[in-house]
């Protein structure tokens, strides 16, 4: 049995940057005091959720990878033996900016980066304003934890970014989120789950938690956490997280049932896809 501890959180935003990078750091110490071989943050950990507005005083939490957010969490990293899943704003030049999850290994190495491709534009999610589409595809990464994929947030609606992860080879999938209350609640519930059922390997998913009114009083997002794993089979592992508190999650993934499973079902004989032209199709 090849199992891998995996820890993930949610937050709520303090109000400051530095503390919420603190606060991520003493997490990562406990989870690899908890014998964790990974950590996946939700997405944009060290800022609020700026999606909310569209105001350019928010393009000052971009930073380039490698930088320094990602170089003090490469150090830790290092320094514990964690491989760490690191949600970002990303400056590729000046004006070019990404919703960015940086993968880093236990011994430190920047792996490589996964920068989210479906960017909303809705009512208190106004993305387009702050992010470009990704254009580094699906990378799974080759860590000490196993091969993990990332999809981020507004990606988990579209099942074909999960489906090239599993072509990948990834084995667990994080997808760190900024996931509000309301129509979003019952697709929470059944989004990743079926993703990891129909590619047969895990997803954690991890999301955002609390009322961001230190930012933006009376218009702030409650949101409402319930982070979790799900196997391949569709099972959670372990409880759902709290919807309203501050949480560091541990669970344990058995990397065989991705086998199992998978040999159970057999999708990936009986997938057609000379027959998905139409998917591409402009």
């Amino acid at each position: 049995m090849t199992v891998v501890r995996v820890a993930f959180t949610q937050a709520t935003w303090t109000g400051d940057k530095e503390s919420m990078i603190r606060l991520h750091e003493d997490w990562t110490r406990e989870a690899a005091s908890a014998g964790a071989q990974v950590i996946a943050f939700q997405e944009l950990f060290y800022g609020p959720y700026f999606g909310i507005t569209q105001d350019t005083a928010y393009y000052d939490y971009a930073e380039p990878v490698p930088g320094p957010t990602t170089q003090r969490f490469s150090a830790l990293a290092a320094d514990l033996g964690i491989v760490v899943v690191l949600p970002i704003y990303e400056e590729d030049q000046p004006g070019v900016l990404y919703n960015t999850a940086v993968v880093i290994d236990a011994d430190g190495t920047v792996l490589g980066r996964y920068r989210k491709h479906h960017i909303p534009h809705l009512p208190k999610f106004w993305e387009k304003f702050y992010f470009r589409p990704g254009n580094l595809g699906y990378p799974v990464f080759d860590t000490a934890a196993g091969r993990i994929g990332v999809n981020i947030c507004y990606d988990r609606h579209f099942p074909e970014g999960w489906r090239v992860l599993a072509l990948h080879g990834a084995q667990i999938v994080f997808n760190p989120n900024a996931t509000a209350p309301g129509i979003s609640n019952r697709l929470w519930e059944i989004e990743q789950p079926a993703a990891a059922v129909a590619n047969g390997y895990y997803v954690v998913a991890n999301n955002r938690v609390g009322l961001e009114d230190n930012e933006y009083g009376d218009e702030a997002v409650d949101f409402y956490g319930s982070s979790y794993a799900v196997g391949p089979d569709g099972s959670y592992v372990g409880e759902v997280g709290s919807s309203s508190e501050n949480q560091l999650l541990v669970r344990d993934l058995d990397l065989d049932k991705v086998r199992e499973v998978r040999e159970r079902w057999q999708f990936f004989r009986d997938r057609r896809p000379d027959a998905y032209a139409p998917i591409v199709a402009p």
